[in-house]
């Protein structure tokens, strides 16, 4: 009787084995071809960065004095409007950016017009969050939830932004921060050039005029940058890891470093607060708690910027970088540690008053379209 139930036993088990070891197995594999493929999209995506800063730095070299003069671009103002136009027209602030940086490297802009097209960067950068909004709104969410985060976001930025542009600007012009050295930069050019070197003769070898080396480059970067947005893991802002950010976390430092964080991830400033859209409209995080996450996304997106820097431009463009970086982060976080409530609160009403209507939400918007206009044109 025992020995019945025992082999009665031993047989479901040698029977069911295999079938689960198959059922374990086809997870693990699907996992591992998950994994080859994120890491081949971030070796592709990092390859194609580099030769798209390569392809622009040579194409403006040949160009850039040229599209100064067309745009009329001859200040720090112009080059500021510039930089936020172009990233409405990429939806993105990275690669403008990196167009920044190749334009310095190749003498057709100084420090100081480099940083402000930086800036316009960033600033227009803020625009695709609005943009997701309005899309979100489209499926049939609430219109005023659903475009109030890219609201936040153009306010914030812009409230830290722009004085920090002023600090940055007084210290690149006054000389008390010199060009900082990077240690060991020597070796990266040198190898890039063995890399890139042989790829950019043969491309010279085609005969391309200097324009469809810069369009080839900025269609480069753009495919870099895809490649490595897929390489990313999914921030989804409906996943359950993101549902617990809202009981989670309340106090603003906590914020601040969560949005770092998640940018530094990213390497995308529009994916870190592109995320908050379905957070805030599903209720899982009050749209006060997102200043300072925004805040902290806005200082670790420059991370992306400061390695194009330091591989097309050296140490005087990492300088130019570093400098709006260390700007944004401690004025920040000066207003984390010492007025955030005030800041926090006048933020939001204005905000209120811009999503009130539709005319004051159309009016906010042509004003971000006239606002850069104004600033490329201006003399």
């Amino acid at each position: 009787m025992t020995m019945r139930q025992n082999g009665d036993d031993e047989l479901p088990s040698a029977i069911q084995s295999p079938l689960i070891s198959t059922e374990i197995q086809r997870p693990v594999t699907g996992r591992w071809l998950v994994i080859v493929t994120k890491v081949t999209f971030a070796l592709v995506g990092l390859f194609l960065f580099i030769l798209a800063l390569q392809l622009l730095k040579d194409g403006t070299r040949v160009y850039g004095n040229t599209i100064k003069d067309v745009l009329n671009i001859n200040s720090a103002a112009n080059t500021l409007g510039f930089g936020w136009l172009l990233a409405y027209v990429f939806l993105s602030g990275s690669p403008v950016a990196a167009i920044a940086i190749s334009f310095f490297a190749a003498g057709s802009l100084t420090a100081l017009q480099t940083f402000t097209m930086i800036t316009g960067s960033r600033l227009g950068a803020s625009f695709i969050v609005l943009f997701v909004g309005f899309i979100y709104s489209l499926r049939g969410h609430q219109r005023a939830a659903s475009v109030a985060i890219g609201v936040l976001a153009l306010l914030t930025t812009a409230a830290i932004y722009l004085p920090a542009l002023a600090i940055g600007t007084w210290l690149l012009t006054s000389g008390i921060i010199g060009t900082v050295q990077v240690g060991h930069v020597s070796e990266a050019p040198s190898l890039i050039g063995a890399i890139y070197d042989p790829i950019l003769g043969a491309i010279k070898q085609l005969g391309l005029p200097g324009w469809a080396v810069i369009l080839a480059g900025i269609a480069t970067l753009l495919t870099g940058f895809s490649l490595l947005d897929r390489a990313l893991p999914e921030m989804n802002g409906e996943r359950s890891a993101f549902k617990q950010i809202g009981r989670m976390v309340y106090r603003p430092m906590a914020m601040f470093l969560l949005g770092a964080a998640i940018t530094s991830v990213t390497l995308s400033v529009s994916v870190s607060l592109s995320i908050l859209v379905p957070l805030s409209v599903k209720g899982f995080v009050r749209r006060e708690n997102t200043l300072p996450y925004i805040m902290g996304a806005n200082i670790t997106t420059f991370i992306d910027t400061l390695i194009a820097a330091l591989l097309v431009g050296g140490p005087s463009a990492f300088t130019i970088v570093l400098v709006e970086m260390l700007s944004v982060a401690v004025l920040s976080l000066l207003v984390l540690l010492f007025c955030y409530r005030p800041f926090a609160s006048a933020i939001m009403r204005l905000q209120e008053q811009i999503i009130k209507t539709r005319l004051s939400l159309s009016i906010f918007l042509g004003t971000m379209l006239f606002i850069p206009l104004v600033l490329l044109l201006v003399q």
